[in-house]
């Protein structure tokens, strides 16, 4: 078990889910604990650290993550250091909502790294276990939440949020969080995570934080980690087709922005759009016309390069 050293400021309040501890500056209960970040390789040895947090009354939040942190993962983090007592981050390259081979053996793996980053952000639990700790046994649960498990990454990844579920859902029971913090990034994901949570009545309550990009737009990615320099160079293609389709949908009908985003895309040599849906923000359904919903969405997916990368991104059009 990994230890780094540091302190934090925090405060006791019942304004939670569990009755457990809140974050506030203002509390006149502030007081200060010595902490070090604690990196668990067993579940059990994490679940007998948080029994004790939760016995003096302080909250928990978790970030879920796979790895390979970047500025993205780090926002939900503070974001969790901000509003609990205590943040657990969960790292682990998930096999089960992995439809390709070859993309879980190259997906990058950056522990000591990620550890560096969860430190600066005063994280205080990182929960890395092996995979045959997370799935002692083969987890044959199926989760479908249709229609938004079965629509775009659900359509185009067999398998993919079934595998998101029985992880997320796991590490729900281990934890047992007040609040667990997803990227919009990932936007359908929270959308089916929110459903499981639902159907499995968790006393969880599911934080949805911005998508951070990098400077010229690209949404912040592990695996842009893994783009070519020339790969990497028009990645920005597919943000900056999408914001400018919002003007350009102003004065066009859905259809004529659709193919346009899809064929400023496809024009760029070493990208090409797998889809591009628009949709209702609320049931992921298609809309024919931007009348159709007041909440209407495009969420999109490319490869990118040889190899090649998959990226994901969204824009609202409405609501």
């Amino acid at each position: 078990m990994l230890f780094c050293t540091r302190f934090l400021t925090k405060a006791v309040s019942k304004n939670t889910p569990f009755g457990s501890a809140a974050f506030t500056k203002s509390d006149s209960r502030l007081k200060e604990r010595s902490t070090k970040l604690k990196v668990f390789t067993k579940i059990v040895d994490l679940q007998n650290a948080l029994f004790d947090e939760r016995k003096a009354g302080r909250s928990v939040g978790l970030v879920p993550t796979m790895g390979a942190l970047h500025e993205g993962h780090a926002s939900l983090v503070r974001r969790s250091v901000k509003d609990n007592d205590v943040t657990v981050v969960s790292v682990f390259v998930n096999p089960t909502q992995f439809n390709d081979q070859n993309d879980l053996t190259r997906y990058p793996r950056t522990l000591e790294a990620d550890c560096q980053l969860l430190e600066d952000c005063k994280a205080d639990y990182v929960l890395a276990p092996a995979v045959e700790e997370m799935y002692p046994t083969p987890d044959n649960r199926q989760f479908e939440y249709p229609p938004v498990s079965t629509v775009m990454e659900g359509a185009h990844r067999p398998g993919h949020f079934n595998g998101v579920c029985q992880v997320v859902s796991r590490l729900f029971y281990i934890v047992r969080p007040d609040r667990a913090y997803f990227g919009e990034k990932d936007w359908q994901q929270i959308a089916v995570v929110k459903a499981m949570v639902r159907q499995l009545q968790l006393p969880v309550q599911i934080v949805e934080c911005p998508i951070v990009r990098e400077k010229d737009g690209l949404a912040k990615s592990s695996r842009n980690t893994l783009l070519a320099p020339d790969e990497r160079a028009i990645a920005p293609t597919i943000y900056k087709a999408l914001k400018d389709s919002t003007e350009y949908a102003k004065k066009h009908t859905l259809k004529e922005t659709h193919d346009y985003v899809v064929n400023t895309i496809n024009a760029v040599d070493g990208l090409d759009v797998e889809y591009f849906s628009i949709v209702d923000g609320n049931t992921l359904q298609d809309v024919a016309n931007w009348e159709d919903s007041p909440y209407v969405v495009g969420c999109i997916t490319v490869y990118c390069g040889k190899t090649p990368i998959r990226l994901i991104d969204h824009i609202k059009y409405k609501g």
